[in-house]
């Protein structure tokens, strides 16, 4: 019987060392919230594959929908030749566009394809170049989307040069010492000394940070973002790969601020396990792009559309943006009791809305000094434990929590116990 010793063996042969593996673990199966590998150990899933199972593992009306579309045809191209889950899932998601008017979807693989893909919308509609995005922000792994990904180790390291014109600007962490007016003198000072704003096409933001610590953008900040880009003419890109879908307690999670975006880049939990992102936008935005422009082999494969109007289901008739909003109470309130106590790693800063819930490790109760090395140890422990779990942040200090919005009480209650035996190593 093959063993988690044996497949990292043959990982190590097999597999190029670039793709990081948390955990030394192979999953064997999974349902909702929990997995077990091939040893035969339990664990309940408080990362939910990076975001992306806001449905759960194995969602029985999305696996339901796969089959049924399993038995039509997998692929055909949207390029060759055109199939209805597609413009399906289209209209669905351009009736939920978090901005007034008529919108236009267009569907690809990957987060990474999204971003990219929203800034050439951007370039072509405006006919400019430019690039603004935000320290600690995360935008993808190939070469433009990790240009504007605001952090260097792991991932803009050995990769060099990035691609021109691309400026970024302090994300505002109070935690951190930064603030609103900073960032905005950031912007101002690029638009002195780099480039004008007239050479601008977009600016893209995470509403609120997912690699960079799970910090939300003040609404204060958004607000002048919208004022700045109308002023000048660029195009406001919300980044909700990691924000989207319910995680929040809202469909997206820059509805919190009341702000319109003009893009929203879309991916991850769209599709409840199956590889499936897109661009949402203003229509005359989208119809930029000259025929052919956009696209891409897999884009929009019709059995991740069946996957992605499934799961558009199960959160509309299962009630999960309330239940985002109960699970992240819950969470809190439990993460503010364990911040008391003195037999427990110091953690603070417990934030964030609806279930998209992050906290910081530092090295005393008094100040904020980030330790990450106690970080690294609480997410073993917790594996150990049986927690999936999972730290991020530009310091590494911060522990986030992904958990299926569709998690029943009681292995919820379970993952947030052994939580707590992480934080007693």
């Amino acid at each position: 019987m093959t063993s988690n010793a044996d497949l990292l063996a043959r990982r190590r042969q097999a597999v190029a060392r670039g793709v990081a593996t948390a955990f030394p673990i192979f999953a064997a199966r999974a349902d909702n919230a929990e997995i077990w590998d091939v040893d035969g150990q339990h664990y309940v899933d408080f990362a939910g594959g990076i975001a992306v199972l806001n449905t759960g593992h194995r969602h029985p009306k999305v696996i339901a929908a796969v089959q049924e579309q399993l038995a039509l045809y997998t692929h055909m191209a949207f390029q060759v030749a055109a199939y209805e889950p597609y413009v399906a899932l289209a209209e669905r998601l351009n009736a939920l566009a978090p901005f007034t008017g008529e919108a236009k979807t267009i569907l690809f693989t990957t987060g990474a394809e999204a971003t990219e893909n929203a800034v050439k919308l951007a370039r072509a509609a405006t006919g400019r170049s430019a690039v603004i995005a935000f320290g600690g922000g995360f935008h993808g792994r190939t070469l433009l989307a990790m240009a504007m990904t605001g952090k260097v180790a792991p991932y803009k390291q050995q990769f060099g040069p990035m691609p021109g014109e691309i400026f970024h600007v302090p994300f505002p962490v109070a935690a951190h010492g930064g603030s609103v007016e900073e960032t905005l003198r950031a912007i101002e000072m690029v638009f002195r000394v780099a480039v004008e704003p007239g050479r601008v096409a977009a600016l893209i933001i995470e509403p609120i940070l997912g690699e960079g610590g799970f910090y939300e953008a003040p609404v204060e900040l958004l607000r002048a973002l919208r004022a700045l880009c109308d002023r000048h003419g660029i195009i406001l890109i919300a980044d909700e790969v990691q924000t989207g879908f319910g995680r929040t307690g809202r469909m997206f999670a820059i509805q919190h601020s009341g702000v319109e975006p003009d893009l929203v880049t879309v991916a991850k939990s769209l599709a409840g396990g199956f590889p499936l992102s897109g661009v949402i936008g203003r229509s005359a935005i989208m119809e930029a792009s000259e025929p052919g422009g956009m696209g891409g082999t897999y884009g929009g494969n019709p059995v991740a559309c069946a996957a992605a109007l499934a799961v558009l289901d199960v959160i509309a008739e299962e009630q999960l943006l309330d239940r985002a909003v109960a699970i992240g109470a819950r969470i809190k309130e439990r993460l503010r009791l364990l911040a008391r106590r003195n037999d427990l790693v110091p953690i603070t800063e417990i934030r964030g809305p609806g279930a998209m819930i992050g906290f910081d490790i530092v090295t005393s109760r008094t100040g904020y000094e980030p330790d990450p090395e106690t970080t690294r140890r609480v997410v073993e422990a917790a594996r150990e434990a049986g927690l999936i779990l999972l730290s991020c942040g530009i310091h590494g200090n911060v522990i986030r929590i992904l958990v299926p919005l569709t998690v029943p009480d009681d292995i919820l209650d379970a993952g947030l116990a052994k939580l707590e035996q992480a934080l007693a190593a």
